[in-house]
């Protein structure tokens, strides 16, 4: 056993002694019946033990293994990647949370992540895929040939990948505890114990074979107990109990026929305002289909493919196995309603298995549904890390500092910065800002806010430089930081209802980034060198393949 070996396992040890001296204390989340389970724990870890095999199997050697899976994925399997990168605990458990408590204001959500699919599809997909190389913040270093938008662009990547890992990590720790019987804190602990393992032996290619299987247990855990919940309770609801996406409508009609609280919460669930302005509706929608089109993690997986044509048949492949859950979510939204009518915001979070629990579903599909939640989890943490890491370790340290580092040693930079980054989400989780969606949608209003204009700016617009690109990411990234400090110390205006919300804060800031981008650029014109001229073409030549 070599050094690094011991180091690794030294660390995870650490961790996992963590876990065990919190599982008796810290506070208190959970509204499930807890305790430990003994047929979802077998469950559960064998899930685990399958990801850790694949994990071993696919353990990398080099860079360009760890980074982007040595570029061979094809359309099919980068397209179910994609779904399971994107498909978090925030998709799996946050989105039927959302619209059991704020029913159409929820779908904002749905529109808004699905939209950002087809911006990708349009605007920059391909053009990244002939770019190549590794990552973003290497993109728009080269293309604006300036180290300062590099660090800038690392940064930000960091701060997106700490932010959403955030949310991830509430629901896995959530569904650990709920499985296990530890409490938050202990959680959060096992949880960054598992993701360690699981990143630091595979990298991006054991990622990526390990998301292909992810996205067969999430969905299948996703869809099988809906199903068998509707078939078992169908009579009661009032429907067949064939096809529960079509069918939950009973549900609500019911409960608005009812009195009391019942018909309060149908009236709410199908009032298009009732929960927010048409304003801020809209602006959650915006900010979250730009930020899906700037997301590190998800542009990252454009390097993995092995051409670009391959790049944008996965997006299409990936939108729909997306839109299988998606169109799956408020039939679990009305099942809470259906079995926890009083249950509101302690619930939300954990609804998809509140509502089963409280059906009777068993343990088994109960175990597979939670096996399914975890999977939604560390594939996204997985993919948020390897962006992060990156970020850090490829952007910074062995572009800008070091070099004229080995092969090796890049590689050990990778893994101990994937550490640092787990330990850094570990600090972040442990006093979780809001709900796991709300959470996730301020990452959004970050990379909507400072990362997009400036990529879709670098693909179309060749005047774009890199004082009006610094410009804009610098106005985005530090109006999104600020609402977000805003938000969590109640200041009304970055508030839920204010005019700028931390989770839709890029309907203003991302185009103020765009003008500042474009407004500076042109000021700025006659500063530029014949070498970032040169640089910046030889880019835009490549990306849109024009050939001298």
């Amino acid at each position: 056993m070599n050094k690094y070996t011991k180091m690794f396992f030294t660390l995870v040890l650490v961790i996992g002694s963590f876990s065990g001296a919190y599982a008796a204390a810290g506070e208190e989340l959970f509204q499930l019946e807890k305790g430990f389970k003994l047929l979802p724990a077998i469950i559960m870890i064998a899930f685990i033990g399958l990801y850790l095999t694949v994990g071993w199997m696919m353990k990398v050697k080099t860079t360009e293994g760890y980074w982007v899976a040595e570029r061979n994925i094809g359309a099919v399997g980068n397209g179910m990647a994609i779904a399971s990168d994107w498909m978090s605990a925030a998709s799996f458990m946050g989105v039927a949370g959302l619209l059991y408590l704020k029913g159409f204001f929820g779908l904002g959500y749905i529109i808004g992540w699905t939209g950002g699919y087809v911006l990708l599809l349009t605007l920059t997909a391909s053009q990244l895929r002939r770019f190549g190389k590794y990552t973003i913040p290497e993109f728009l270093g080269d293309r604006y040939n300036s180290h300062g938008i590099r660090m800038i662009t690392a940064v930000v990547t960091v701060i997106i990948a700490i932010t959403y890992s955030t949310a991830q990590f509430k629901g896995i720790a959530l569904i650990s505890g709920w499985i296990f019987g530890m409490n938050y804190v202990g959680s959060v602990f096992f949880a960054a114990g598992i993701v360690l393992v699981y990143m630091l032996m595979s990298g991006q290619k054991g990622v990526t074979k390990n998301q292909q299987i992810q996205y067969v247990v999430l969905i299948t855990g996703f869809l099988l107990p809906l199903f068998i919940i509707f078939a078992k309770y169908g009579a009661q609801i009032g429907t067949p109990g064939i096809l529960p996406q079509i069918e939950y409508g009973a549900i609500i009609s019911n409960a608005a026929t009812a009195t009391g609280e019942g018909a309060h919460w149908a009236a709410n669930y199908t009032a298009p305002w009732a929960n927010g302005t048409f304003y801020q509706f809209f602006a959650l929608a915006f900010t979250l289909m730009v930020g899906t089109a700037g997301l590190p993690h998800i542009l990252v997986r454009f390097y993995t493919v092995t051409d670009e044509d391959v790049a944008r048949k996965s997006v299409v492949y990936g939108l729909f196995f997306i839109g299988i859950l998606y169109w799956s979510s408020p039939a679990y939204a009305a099942l809470g309603q259906f079995f926890n009518p009083a249950g509101g915001k302690a619930v939300a979070d954990v609804i998809i298995l509140s509502a089963p629990e409280r059906a009777g579903l068993g343990l088994f599909f109960m175990g597979y549904l939670a096996s399914g939640a975890l999977a939604a989890g560390l594939s996204t943490v997985a993919g948020l890390m390897v962006a992060g890491a990156a970020a850090i370790a490829h952007d910074w340290y062995a572009t800008i500092f070091r070099p004229d580092s080995s092969e090796q040693e890049k590689l050990m930079a990778a893994r101990i910065f994937t550490a640092v980054l787990v330990c850094c989400v570990i600090i972040t989780a442990l006093k979780p800002p809001a709900l796991i969606a709300q959470i996730v949608a301020m990452a959004f209003a970050i990379a909507g806010s400072a990362i997009f204009p400036a990529i879709v700016l670098g693909v179309w617009y060749g005047k774009s430089n890199k004082y009006g690109a610094m410009a804009g990411m610098l106005v985005g990234l530090i109006g999104a930081v600020v609402s977000m400090v805003g938000w969590i110390n109640n200041v009304e205006f970055f508030g839920a209802t204010g005019i700028m919300p931390a989770t839709s804060s890029a309907l203003i800031l991302a185009p103020l980034n765009f003008i500042t981008n474009i407004v500076v650029s042109n000021m700025t014109a006659a500063s530029m060198t014949a070498k970032d001229i040169e640089e910046g073409n030889k880019v835009l030549k490549v990306m849109h393949n024009i050939i001298d």
